[in-house]
């Protein structure tokens, strides 16, 4: 496995729909295979602003670090799997 910076990764400008569905069964395994299905605990929605990934709604509150947020999982040109999260400052 080769690492990089933040400041090297390529992201995909479109997902397949086989890439689609690799990052839901990922986040499926991820999250410990619930019960109640990925797509009533972490709906996911295929976005392409700035870079093509698989977005949730704010509304979703999946933490996965302290106080960051799930916002959404990709792949870079690398074939990389990268998760996105809000960080809410608190002031």
């Amino acid at each position: 496995m080769k690492e990089i910076t933040i400041d090297k990764l390529i992201f995909k400008n479109h997902l397949s729909m086989i890439e689609q569905y690799s990052l839901k069964d990922f986040m499926f395994k991820w999250l410990g295979s619930p019960e109640e299905g990925l797509d009533d605990l972490l709906p996911l929605t295929y976005t392409v602003e700035v870079f093509a990934k698989m977005e949730t709604t704010s509304e979703t509150k999946i933490k996965i670090h302290g106080e960051e947020t799930f916002r959404y999982v990709t792949i870079t040109e690398d074939n990389q799997i990268v998760i996105g999260a809000w960080i809410r400052i608190k002031s």
